[in-house]
């Protein structure tokens, strides 16, 4: 049976453009629009549908508070439509963190929906089988933090900051170390629930996101105000080094290189893979070129497709460690299921244990002190 979408966006022309392009696919049927929540309310209840696509900008009642109220009375797949403001973004993230299972950037025009038409049919067939869950309550300090690291603000204009250091004995590591994660839809929360539990005495970690252009900024901000490590936006010739989170801005596929003592970062608009920009299997596929094979543990989360997943066979075949994450915890088992399948994933585990496993893996390579 099609996947059965509602439509929610004030804009009459980004809604006849979403009911237009996404009918044309054969697998979803578009049960109907609505102008705002309140009329979205009713006609959840009376249609029944199987995933709403959601605009945070509306009249009457904006659509954070809306996804918020839903998640809690009635939890469903939600993929969420955002401006690529520095605001926008900030607000993107809660509803994230609110339970939302994906978010696209908010097309300027019904030209630009019908471009992106396609990505946003291949996301709403694959969130309608997601396990949704209601985001636990988090303090007003807590949501405070969070916006305010997205758009910038100091850490001292909140009330909650960024935890210490947790050190374990303060481990040091051949240069080459090297700890990879990558992940699709739902996986900014899975990142987050990772990142969190971690200590700050680690090899470098980098990270890839399925994630729209300017997201990804706002993204890594949050991250650093919530972790022990330093966490970044992966510029152009950064170098990778203990202790610090590098993510690939989004637009952009992000390529360790050894250079002579050390990984430097090459960011580049190359051809999608997987239809992404950044890929994992881009990623994944360099760091074994560059030597870190040994020396080198890749972590696929929560995703829709199959990106990652040949990049981290050709990881495990050069000697890394490789763990997928389990489908129960998953809210879509996709990228992490390819791996599986391949042979790629030495070990699958729930996400409450992939921080424990990295922490592991972080000791057993460890190199002792004089």
């Amino acid at each position: 049976m099609p996947v059965r979408v509602l439509i929610v966006d004030d804009s009459a022309l980004v809604r006849r453009a979403l009911t237009d392009g996404l009918s044309a696919d054969p697998g979803i049927e578009v049960v109907g629009t609505a102008i705002d929540p309140y009329v979205a309310r009713d006609k959840i209840l009376q249609l029944h549908p199987d995933v709403l696509t959601l605009d945070i900008e509306m009249p009457r009642m904006d659509g954070l508070t809306f996804l918020k109220v839903l998640m809690k009375h009635h939890p469903m797949p939600i993929i969420v439509m955002s401006s690529l403001t520095t605001a926008g973004s900030a607000i993107a993230l809660e509803a994230l963190q609110a339970g939302a299972v994906d978010v696209v950037a908010k097309p300027g025009s019904a030209y630009a929906a019908a471009e992106e038409i396609g990505k946003l049919a291949e996301k709403i067939k694959a969130v309608a089988r997601a396990r949704v869950r209601a985001a636990p309550a988090s303090s007003p300090a807590a949501a405070a933090t969070a916006t305010a690291a997205a758009v910038g603000a100091p850490v001292s204009a909140v009330s909650v900051t960024k935890p210490p250091p947790l050190i374990r004995g303060g481990r040091r590591y051949a240069a080459r170390a090297l700890i990879l994660i990558g992940a699709s839809t739902g996986g900014t929360e899975a990142i987050k629930a990772v990142l969190t539990a971690l200590p700050a005495d680690l090899p470098g970690i980098l990270i890839v996101q399925h994630i729209p252009a300017q997201f990804s900024l706002a993204f890594a901000n949050r991250l650093n105000e919530l972790c022990r490590l330093e966490v970044r936006e992966a510029k152009n010739g950064d170098v990778v080094a203990p202790g610090l989170a590098l993510v690939a801005p989004g637009g952009f596929h992000i390529i360790p290189r050894w250079v002579g003592s050390h990984y430097v970062l090459t960011t580049n608009t190359g051809p999608p893979v997987h239809h992404q920009r950044p890929a994992v299997d881009v990623l994944f596929d360099s760091a074994a070129r560059a030597g870190a094979g040994p020396y080198a543990l890749a972590v696929l989360l929560t995703g829709m497709g199959a990106d990652g997943a040949a990049g981290m066979l050709t990881l495990r075949q050069a000697g890394a460690t490789t763990f997928a994450q389990n489908e129960e915890s998953c809210v879509v088992f996709g990228m992490p299921k390819e791996a599986i399948q391949l042979g790629a994933a030495q070990r699958v585990l729930p996400l409450e244990h992939i921080a424990s496993g990295i922490d592991r893996f972080a000791s057993s390579i460890a190199v002792l002190r004089a």
